[in-house]
């Protein structure tokens, strides 16, 4: 047997009985395994895997303790994955991005699910306003805003099942970006989420900037147990649910970027549209880009035609194309990082937190994915289109789950495919995107033998 000890700082060092009695392997607490299951993906760091379900059978054995003693607190790892260890020692950002697992899921699950019942009960507080503020505690504690700053991060998402020179690709963009000490966010995992993230640390090097490079990488507990985070990030944050993570995205960034992907990189393009769509949100500003290589053309092309399916050729208008420039790229960002910085001083909003948006509450309720909620989504054209937007980014988060989230890919096992209702053509549009993510091989990263776990209707 392996055991490795190391010491949480700061406040970290210090949990009650309760609390570490709730996450310990000794008391198997409620929180144990979700506990164990982030650490060990993080003790995973740089592992390019989509399979949650056999990176626990492969490591049976792991099990963490956290424990009080004369010092504070101490986490005691058993049998960690050896590619986390050099000469006896757990490697340094592993060990913060242990503390960060430590410090997010005591948070969510205990303080600040306290917290939202508190505000909850406030009179004349929408649920959206504390959906917002509890997105921002989060945020806080974790230490990734930075009061005074200008606006400096770009929030780079795309697809883990990706060609090497869409990778590359990625990557040219990070490094153009890092050349002007531009920082990046992330979803943290593999594929695009780890390419800009290095490219950008390499142009800060560059500039002698490295160590003010932020590279941060936001997750949530279902995912971060099947796409364990890059070995890039600096600062890892774990959100409750794939809507607040989402959230925080929007919130936390200056401009965003969008490379080649799957699914989950549709769902994400359409939680954006649904926001820049909404009637409130005219005024804001939210610059977005969409920029992947030659091999790429044909990804942004299926994607566009979807897009103008749904909602017309208007759509077009809330993003930028950019093909294969990654200088264009970077120069675009830098111009947009200016345009919100002038916009947020004439508001008077927030350099670190874009508290002017409106993410209306179809993006911020979160639940579990079912087939009867599936079902229920309303995917028809008679309704205003920000509201299709929501709708669809819903049935792609779905799909997402379908594939890579243990809980959902269980209900597909147990009662077949989640079934899709709607309009004939939004219908025929969705079935006709998914064919070319199969196509292009972009749903998992071992795609062989891909069962959908999802149906089409078209009423």
């Amino acid at each position: 047997m392996s055991v490795h000890v190391i010491w949480p700082e700061g406040p970290l060092a210090m949990l009650t009985q309760i609390e570490a009695d709730r996450i310990s392997h000794n008391t198997k607490g409620d929180l144990y395994e979700l506990y164990r299951s982030c650490s060990l993906a993080v003790l995973n760091s740089g592992s390019v895997t989509d399979n949650s379900k056999e990176m626990l059978e492969n490591y049976r054995d792991f099990a963490i303790n956290v424990m009080r003693n004369e010092r504070g607190l101490k986490i005691e790892l058993i049998n960690p994955p050896a590619s986390s260890v050099v000469d006896g020692e757990i490697i340094k950002i592993i060990r913060d991005h242990l503390y960060a697992v430590l410090r997010d899921i005591v948070q969510i699950k205990v303080y600040q699910h306290e917290k939202l019942l508190q505000m909850m009960s406030a009179e004349e507080v929408s649920e959206q306003e504390i959906t917002s503020n509890y997105v921002f505690l989060l945020l806080r504690n974790a230490g990734v805003m930075r009061g005074g700053l200008k606006p400096n991060l770009a929030v780079c998402w795309g697809g883990h099942a990706i060609e090497q020179d869409e990778y590359d690709y990625a990557y040219r963009v990070g490094f153009a970006l890092g050349l002007r000490c531009i920082d990046i966010c992330t979803g943290c995992g593999p594929g695009i989420m780890e390419a800009p993230m290095k490219g950008s640390l390499t142009g800060h090097c560059q500039q002698g900037c490295v160590e003010q490079c932020r590279l941060i990488g936001l997750t949530e507990p279902s995912i971060i147990a099947a796409e364990p985070p890059n070995s890039m990030i600096t600062d890892l944050v774990i959100l409750p649910d794939i809507e607040k993570r989402l959230e925080a995205f929007v919130r936390l960034g200056h401009t965003m970027i969008i490379f080649p992907g799957g699914p989950g990189t549709a769902e994400e393009l359409l939680f954006i549209l649904c926001i820049k769509m909404h009637p409130d949100n005219r005024y804001t500003t939210l610059p977005l880009i969409l920029t992947g290589n030659e091999r790429s053309k044909d990804y942004f092309d299926a994607l566009e035609r979807f897009l103008i399916k749904c909602f017309g050729e208007d759509v077009t208008r809330f993003y930028t194309r950019i093909t294969d420039d990654p200088e264009t790229v970077a120069q675009k960002v830098k111009q947009s990082l200016k345009t919100v910085r002038d916009h947020r001083t004439l508001t008077h909003d927030s350099y670190s937190f874009n508290w002017s948006l409106n993410i209306p509450w179809e993006l911020q309720k979160s639940g579990d994915v079912t087939h009867e909620s599936m079902a229920a989504l309303n995917l028809h054209r008679e309704q205003e289109p920000w509201k299709l937007a929501a709708a669809l980014r819903s049935a792609f988060s779905g799909i997402v789950a379908g594939n890579v989230k243990e809980k959902a890919a269980r209900l597909v096992a147990e009662r077949g495919p989640f079934k899709l209702h709607g309009d004939k053509d939004i219908i025929e549009s969705m079935a006709g995107l998914m064919k070319d993510f199969i196509e292009q091989g972009r749903i998992l990263i071992e795609q062989r033998d891909y069962k959908p776990c999802y149906e089409f209707e078209a009423d």
